[in-house]
């Protein structure tokens, strides 16, 4: 079977660069975050999150009813880091070669080709997830935790960056499968995006009342790449330099720790969590232009990283306790370590830290 060649295959990868620091990541962050809000408006802190994601290499599930932007916010995403965006529609009738791609006789070469299927991009958007049957789900797993697709028994490499959005509508839930814990294991961050507040629907509405390409009510996103190819890699690579105290490094997993033992939770937060937490952490302060960790950066991302791994008790669940609020008790509750290093924050840098 061959693998696709370099005209089948589109990334927006480069090679990475030296001599990229927090500065950079800093500056890179706030202009991403620009082009993507000219079209998601009021979404600052969702887009920051989804930044953060592209830094840590991570996937997000976005968990929110429909019509408030996540399709529009996962296509202006990629267009504006240059990116391959794709779209599945998740159906109870999708089978796992839709996703992967399937291998097929070609008779010219009179040897078998492989057909990438749309997981083979950049930012692919698997919309309404949980409406695929658990076989068709389980298609995504090797390629969000391992980055690869096995296909004939052959290991294909995804592009890089790739980064996985899933959308899932919380309220309807007739004719659902609910991801399994290994699954939303392997989601770095799980972000809602909410209704915008009445100033940013007026924004809305005047900013695309007449539609676009002549279609109204249909607003696509027009944005121009704001990064350089090799970029985003290099960026990468600086994000995982910052520098993390073992005070700090204790807080992480004292937190992952304090999940699993809360009288609430029947399975809490696994390692593999606490390394979400850490490198999320990382992110935020490299967006802020810091070159250090502080424990603020942890509880920043605390609720986005850990909250949707939370399986509750059935007795929590009847006193209508949310994850959300467990985690805010266990927030409270670890003690928070001093910090030893003053921050060090490049002069010039505006921080973008998100909310």
């Amino acid at each position: 079977m061959r693998a696709p060649d370099d005209g089948e295959r589109e990334t927006a990868t480069g090679t990475t660069g030296g001599g990229y620091d927090v500065a950079a990541v800093a500056a890179l962050a706030d202009r991403v975050t620009a082009a993507v809000e000219a079209v998601v408006i009021g979404q600052r802190a969702s887009i920051r999150m989804a930044v953060v994601a592209l830094l840590c290499e991570g996937h997000i599930l976005l968990d929110d009813v429909p019509g408030v932007g996540k399709t529009t916010l996962a296509r202006t995403l990629a267009r504006a880091i240059g990116g391959v965006f794709r779209r599945i529609q998740f159906t109870p009738d999708l089978l796992p070669s839709d996703v992967s791609g399937i291998a097929f006789f070609d008779q010219k070469l009179g040897d078998f080709r492989f057909r990438p299927g749309p997981v083979f991009a950049n930012v692919v958007l698997a919309d309404e997830i949980n409406r695929a049957t658990p076989r068709t789900q389980s298609a995504l797993l090797e390629a969000m935790q391992e980055r690869t697709v096995t296909v004939e028994g052959e290991m294909l490499d995804l592009p890089r960056p790739f980064l996985l959005i899933a959308t899932q509508n919380p309220i309807e839930q007739e004719g659902t499968f609910p991801l399994p814990e290994a699954q939303l294991d392997r989601f770095l961050l799980r972000v809602t995006l909410g209704y915008p507040s009445h100033a940013d629907e007026d924004a809305m509405l005047t900013r695309f009342r007449h539609g676009a390409e002549g279609s109204a009510g249909t607003v696509r996103p027009e944005v121009d790449p704001v990064i350089a190819p090799g970029e985003l890699p290099a960026a990468i690579v600086a994000t995982r330099e910052v520098r993390v105290a073992p005070d700090t490094l204790h807080y992480v997993s004292g937190l992952a720790r304090a999940t699993r033992s809360h009288p609430a939770v029947e399975l809490g937060a696994s390692p593999r969590a606490s390394l979400a937490l850490l490198h999320a952490a990382q992110a935020v302060a490299a967006m802020a232009g810091r070159d250090v960790v502080l424990p603020d950066d942890v509880q920043a991302v605390a609720g986005p990283v850990l909250a949707h791994r939370l399986v509750l008790s059935p007795g929590s669940r009847l006193r209508d306790l949310t994850a959300d609020r467990v985690l805010a008790d266990v927030v409270r509750e670890v003690p928070v370590p001093v910090e030893e290093d003053a921050p060090r924050r490049p002069v010039g840098v505006t921080s973008g830290r998100s909310g």
